[in-house]
């Protein structure tokens, strides 16, 4: 079997629905065709359409010079190849999220070749395994869903993140992630205190305030106050570029601290983990590289104590390759899910519908060879920007 061509087509809601309020936002969709008909697809999460072209379109591009007109080869084989010929170029940022929507249509299209889901040809799942604070099922995944509200002054803020919480919590969602952006610290425990009151004492319950904090006074204040309310994770408190701020608030608050959705390698973690005292890691399945290098995020996590709650604030065709990752890993009690019934994005909605139900909080592990994702092209049609 041979790679003979790599398309990509454009998907969006438009100009009409905001992506920070749940909107999908122009959305590069790789198909990956071989000559024995099996197709392989992935997202390419805030990758600029030109730039994927470059990276993965046509026999002069940087990726599909590679690969196209090659015999199909294991997709770790084939990532370490071309993660070698990036040598002296560029091993960070768009190259790797490229490279990462690669090898997830490379899994795909193995998987499909085989019969089989990807999570089992990675190495089946080992989630009986271990336990991880909160039981790592062995017969299902379970969703944290992540809350955002239509603006975020501190009366929105706080009402509708609350209800949005209330509303998933009757459906049987069982995790939370608050997300109280560009907001006061006061109104950060604020929303905490109403959502524990509102979902009670068993639900997870975690906080992102998406890297806005710049000093280590106002981010301690608001880790010390939220520890009285059970918060499961910190995520991205401050920056990611450097570890010491991370580092010395994990020294000084029980809360396990949380970042990862823009890494774009396992050495990124690594890092953070070692020298800024993180433990839960969030890596994007595309972002970081690909399946192949969630597989060795996993690895290196479990040496060291640390937990992956796999990240998506994409559709559900990156959620599809997620529910892989997490079938596959011992250390994955939730994975990030962002439910389009909450949010007005038709596109979203769409895609959801396609996906792995959530069915009373849980999603059940893969059954379809590969991935298990295929959009119709009337969905494609309907939602295809010119870019």
């Amino acid at each position: 079997m041979k790679v003979v061509s790599c398309e990509i087509v454009v998907i969006g809601d438009g100009p009409k629905v905001e992506p920070d309020f749940g909107g999908v936002e122009p959305l590069p969709l790789l198909t990956v065709h071989t000559d024995e008909g099996v197709t392989g697809m992935s997202e390419m999460f805030r990758v600029p359409p030109g730039v994927a072209r470059s990276a993965l379109v046509g026999n002069d591009s940087f990726f599909g010079s590679q690969i196209i007109g090659k015999q199909f080869v294991h997709p770790e084989a084939a990532w370490n190849q071309l993660y070698e010929s990036m040598l002296h170029s560029n091993r960070r940022g768009w190259a790797m999220r490229c490279l990462g929507a690669l090898d997830v249509a490379l899994w795909d299209i193995y998987g499909k070749a085989l019969g089989l889901p990807v999570f089992e040809i990675m190495g089946g799942s080992e989630r009986s395994s271990y336990k991880t604070g909160r039981s790592v099922q062995a017969t299902h995944i379970t969703p944290y869903a992540t809350i955002v509200s239509d603006a975020y002054d501190r009366q929105t803020i706080l009402r509708q993140q609350v209800e949005r919480c209330e509303l998933l919590a009757k459906e049987g969602f069982s995790a939370f992630k608050v997300e109280p952006l560009y907001s006061s610290r006061e109104t950060a425990v604020e929303l905490l205190r109403l959502a524990r009151k509102a979902l009670g004492p068993e639900p997870a319950l975690a906080l992102d305030v998406g890297y806005g904090y710049s000093d280590h006074a106002t981010a301690l204040w608001v880790a010390r106050h939220a520890e009285e309310y059970d918060v499961y994770f910190f995520e991205t408190p401050f920056s990611v570029d450097g570890t010491s701020a991370y580092a010395r608030l994990s020294s000084m608050t029980s809360i396990p601290l949380a970042m990862g959705e823009h890494a774009s390698s396992r050495f990124e973690l690594i890092e953070m983990m070692d020298h800024g005292g993180v433990t839960v890691c969030q890596p994007y399945a595309t972002n970081c590289g690909g399946l192949t290098e969630c597989k060795r995020i996993v690895e290196y996590a479990k040496l060291r104590g640390a937990v992956v709650l796999p990240g998506n604030w994409s559709t559900q065709i990156l959620g599809m390759a997620t529910n892989h990752l997490a079938a596959y890993s011992p250390i994955t009690p939730y994975i990030e899910y962002a439910p389009a019934q909450i949010y007005a994005s038709p596109l979203r909605q769409e895609i959801q519908k396609l996906a792995s139900p959530v069915i009373n909080g849980k999603i059940g592990l893969p059954t379809s060879p590969g991935v298990g994702m295929e959009l119709p092209r009337e969905l494609i049609n309907s939602f295809m920007l010119d870019m």
